[in-house]
């Protein structure tokens, strides 16, 4: 361990990466208590198109799949609310229609590289300075309005629409949380991959609820599960040579085997 941060990349992909496991498991847990889990893998197909645009146009990728996520955010949760259309169906349509789309845009730009399978798969290794700074800032600033809406998202969760009849703007918070969740999944297809992200935000709470603890442990306990995983998965990768993102993944798959098998009524 500390004979690999005496390299300068090494110690910028723990940071991000341990960033990135907090905001995804806490953000995450929202989500999974919604019911609304595949978000996160239709979010992340649909910044894959902002990478794409990115790449062809010659603008910066991380960017423009910060406004495709938002963009699709926004309009996912539109037909759902408004339309009243079903969750489900809604982000199978944009979940297909996004990563059909990107593939589109790429081929006939001819921009099928070892930039964009980065952006798959994840290059944790490959993080910036200016990387971590932007995952922290906006980190830190998603993490406070988590912080401050806690009650309401939590509420909303459980019960949208008794939420709604004791005055609550479910659908402005609605909004709130699936740009929060957008934002996060934009900046983090860079370090974990856009194949990988909704592990990252799902699989830590599904192993945390096992425990049967009250929510707010349960949302620790995914963000320990979390960092767990991002720390062991980095000594793997580093140690045999692995891909880091799907290492860190298949670290979150047994954590939460264990954990079924500790609770396993």
């Amino acid at each position: 361990m500390i004979e690999m941060l005496q390299y300068d990349f090494m110690q910028r992909a723990f940071i991000a990466g341990i960033i990135i496991a907090i905001l995804a498991s806490v953000s995450g847990s929202f989500m999974v208590l919604r019911r609304y889990s595949m978000m996160t893998e239709t979010l992340a197909h649909s910044a894959l198109v902002g990478v794409a645009v990115g790449i062809i146009s010659g603008t910066s990728p991380i960017w423009m799949a910060v406004a495709v996520a938002l963009l699709s955010a926004w309009a996912i949760e539109y037909l759902r609310s408004f339309f009243h259309l079903y969750s489900d169906a809604v982000l199978a349509i944009f979940l297909s229609g996004s990563l059909a789309l990107a593939i589109i845009i790429v081929s006939l730009a001819g921009a099928f590289n070892s930039s964009l399978f980065s952006y798959l798969f994840g290059s944790i290794l490959s993080v910036s300075q200016e990387d971590v700074l932007s995952i922290a800032i906006f980190g830190t600033a998603a993490l406070i309005l988590l912080g401050l809406f806690y009650r309401s998202f939590y509420f909303i969760a459980f019960d949208e629409e008794v939420a709604q009849t004791s005055g609550i703007k479910v659908k402005w918070l609605n909004f709130l949380l699936v740009s929060i969740v957008a934002v996060i999944i934009a900046l983090s297809i860079r370090i974990v991959g856009t194949l990988l992200i909704g592990a990252l935000m799902v699989i830590p709470t599904v192993a945390a609820l096992r425990y049967r603890q009250g929510f707010g442990m349960t949302i620790m306990l995914a963000a320990f599960f979390a960092i767990l995983s991002v720390l062991a998965g980095m000594l793997l990768s580093y140690h045999f040579s692995l891909p880091s993102g799907a290492t860190i993944v298949m670290c979150i798959l047994v954590i939460f085997i264990i954990s079924l098998v500790i609770n396993r009524r």
